[in-house]
């Protein structure tokens, strides 16, 4: 006989080969070799490693002839136990169905009574009714009877599935089948018709059950009495009740329970009272039921001090509350503000570690003890649900920041907004209590006024995530990183905003450009300034002016021109020395058409620019050619221009040897009356004779000596007139 040291080489060995074979010859040999390991006892390797392993097969591969090898190889022969534990094992229905048909369409196995009620008990609660009833239907033709329970089963999942009528078509079937009705039976069809509201039909049924000399039992009547409490029939619950007792059915704890709830649906507690009182008169001890029923019909009608005496009534009998106890009382005490004793009955659930079965009185619990006052309180609340491994959610912790902000603890709610953005509570996908803005919007206002907007950021990119996007916000933040002088990222906020097609404000655009103005970006606050535009929003007088300053300083002439433009265009009428300034800088510069078209839409404006303080300053420079443009766009439009300013481009043109734009400036003077002073005339007439233009000095001569005799017949008149 081997020795248990030689047993185990001998298992290390097989595993050793095993580890290098196919899965399906692997598995065959772990058997095998396991099998021949044990002969001497006669014991077999545990059937819940075969069946696991048959299981693992069908959930990772699809169901093909290549899989029905591998597992009848691997299996020698398939028994009662192997293929029970195969189906019971099956996480999916399909699996289930796949194997109960393949093993006996193979051969391999006759199904039985006990497989055929795990197969129809897998199908029916996957609701592959079709199926379950199919293989019901059949079960005669393989040589198995029926028998009651098998009926039953279906009925009850035709029923969990919502299919009444299929459920009571099965009940009549069992009697054209012969299949013989019990009370069970009865009972099976009763739980199902009397939740959907049948309660005629359950009448009926129950009259044709008496008559066939079927006798209820009390699990019958607690059915029908609750049946009849979810239709509101009170009388006919009463009545069966009554009917119970004079079949000398006695009520026990379920039947009062259902009386006592029956009534709180109708919020008849008075009522319900005299059914607790009449229990504990017979001598039937509530339960923990009876006491939480009765708990919630006092809440139910705002009778709180009752559910609380209840409560401790019950403790003090050694019945110990369970979650849907506190679940029940904890709202009621939250509605009346009975908020210490909320308190209390929470660190009592605490310490027993129960956690409710809704979730939802948390809230409620965070609400009533802000509502309070009792900031401390409803922190603690979170504590226990954390405590008691009840998922926290964005909404929870939105409540407690809120409150905290409007007590003014900011750091508090600093750290809890910490705890959200580190555990990412927000972007949890089962979460159903969301933060509300009310709550978020008053945490990213204090962080973004206290220099603290990165974190504001984060926070928020994680509600934008879950589809939040609340305009307040997006304008806090750009607000926040313009101060904090961090413009880039203010500007991406509002490129999101724009992309999200989210309303921004005005006044988040303006801190935007007053913080690129501050970084000395005058280009990008030009840019941020368009972009405020663009959004419909119209920056102030100041903000145009730093604007253009800004551009001013830095060079960048022409941008200060288009900002001009811009202002100008929207009727804008201050500014004009800044408005010179950039005139001046635009001919100075070359720019003279573009300096023309704006003093162009000056003038549009019904603004007189300053055009001889211009022309001064171009002559002193030099800039004969932009004064003479200058020059020439005045007389075109009979600007108020000094006869002065005319002879000094004049005589920068002569000085400069631009006789014959000179002359042309000359001559349209003449026109206009605005020579006097025939000295520069004559020098210019000199300098054409001098360059060979003779005809124009010529020309030029003679319409000086025309106006001179213009001039003195006027004179001569007048002299005439004063004489006379």
């Amino acid at each position: 006989m081997a020795t248990p040291k030689l047993k185990k080489m001998a298992s290390l060995c097989a595993l050793k080969k095993l580890s290098t074979a196919p899965l399906c010859l692997r598995s065959t040999s772990f058997f095998y070799s396991s099998e021949s390991l044990n002969n001497d006892t006669n014991t077999r390797i545990p059937q819940e490693k075969l069946e696991d392993l048959i299981c693992r097969m069908m959930s990772s591969r699809a169901w093909t002839t290549r899989l029905q090898n591998s597992i009848r190889n691997l299996v020698p022969s398939f028994d009662h136990e192997l293929v029970y534990n195969v189906l019971h094992s099956s996480k999916n229905a399909d699996h289930a169905l796949q194997f109960f048909r393949w093993v006996e369409r193979s051969g391999l196995f006759i199904h039985d009574r006990e497989t055929h009620f795990k197969i129809i008990h897998i199908l029916g609660r996957a609701s592959k009714l079709n199926h379950a009833r199919c293989i019901l239907l059949d079960m005669p033709n393989k040589g198995v009877d029926w028998d009651e329970d098998l009926w039953v089963l279906m009925i009850d999942s035709y029923g969990k599935s919502g299919i009444v009528q299929e459920s009571v078509k099965l009940f009549s079937k069992m009697e054209e089948l012969g299949v013989q009705r019990t009370v069970k039976s009865y009972n099976a069809l009763f739980n199902v018709i009397t939740r959907r509201g049948r309660y005629m039909m359950a009448k009926r049924y129950f009259n044709k059950m008496v008559n066939e000399g079927i006798e209820p039992t009390r699990h019958t009547y607690n059915l029908l009495i609750w049946g009849f409490f979810l239709s509101s029939k009170l009388d006919t619950a009463i009545r069966f009740f009554e009917d119970m007792k004079s079949r000398e059915i006695t009520p026990d704890v379920v039947t009062y329970n259902t009386m006592i709830n029956g009534y709180n649906r109708v919020k008849k507690i008075e009522e319900a009272e005299k059914y607790f009182v009449e229990m504990k008169g017979r001598n039937i001890e509530p339960n923990v039921i009876s006491y939480t029923t009765l708990i919630k019909g006092y809440s139910l009608v705002g009778r709180v001090d009752d559910a609380l005496r209840i409560f401790e009534e019950m403790k003090s009998f050694g019945i110990k509350p369970n979650a849907i106890t506190y679940s029940t009382l904890l709202p009621s005490l939250c509605d009346a503000q009975k908020m210490s004793e909320a308190r209390v009955i929470l660190k009592e659930m605490e310490d027993k570690y129960i956690a409710p079965k809704d979730n939802s009185i948390f809230i409620k619990l965070i609400l009533g003890q802000c509502e309070a006052g009792d900031l401390d309180a409803a922190a603690d609340v979170l504590k226990t649900m954390i405590r008691l491994s009840v998922p926290t959610e964005a909404g929870h912790y939105g409540v407690l920041i809120e409150n905290f902000c409007k007590a003014g603890i900011y750091d508090r709610a600093v750290k809890f907004l910490d705890k959200l953005i580190e555990k990412e509570i927000v972007l949890r996908p089962e979460s159903s209590l969301s933060m509300e803005p009310s709550s978020y919007n008053l945490i990213i206002d204090y962080l973004c006024n206290n220099g603290h907007t990165a974190k504001a950021e984060t926070f928020f990119r994680q509600l934008m995530k879950t589809g939040v996007q609340d305009p307040v916000a997006f304008n806090n933040l750009v607000c926040g990183h313009s101060r904090e002088g961090v413009p880039d990222s203010a500007f991406e906020i509002l490129k999101i905003m724009g992309r999200r097609k989210v309303v921004s404000d005005g006044i988040a655009h303006k801190s935007l450009v007053e913080s690129y103005l501050k970084k000395g970006k005058p280009a990008d606050a030009k840019t941020a300034l368009d972009n405020m535009l663009e959004n419909g929003h119209d920056p102030d007088l100041l903000l145009h002016r730093s604007v253009m300053e800004s551009l001013m300083g830095d060079g960048r002439v022409q941008t200060a021109s288009r900002v001009m433009k811009v202002m100008l265009e929207k009727g804008v009428k201050e500014h004009m020395d800044l408005i010179f300034t950039i005139l001046e800088a635009l001919l100075m510069r070359g720019h003279v058409e573009e300096a023309l078209g704006r003093i162009e839409l000056l003038l549009h404006n019904s603004l007189s620019p300053d055009l001889d303080a211009l022309l001064s300053v171009l002559c002193d420079k030099g800039k004969t050619a932009a004064a003479l443009k200058l020059l020439d766009f005045g007389l075109e439009r009979n600007c108020n221009i000094d006869f002065s300013s005319y002879d000094k481009v004049l005589e920068s043109l002569v000085a400069s040897g631009k006789t014959l734009n000179a002359y042309s400036i000359l001559c349209k003077m003449m026109e206009k009356g605005g020579v006097k002073d025939h000295k520069s005339c004559e020098e210019l007439i000199k300098s054409l004779n001098d360059e060979g233009n003779t005809k124009q000095a010529d020309i030029l001569r003679r319409m000086i000596l025309g106006k001179e005799t213009i001039l003195d017949s006027k004179k001569g008149k007048k002299k005439t007139a004063v004489a006379a």
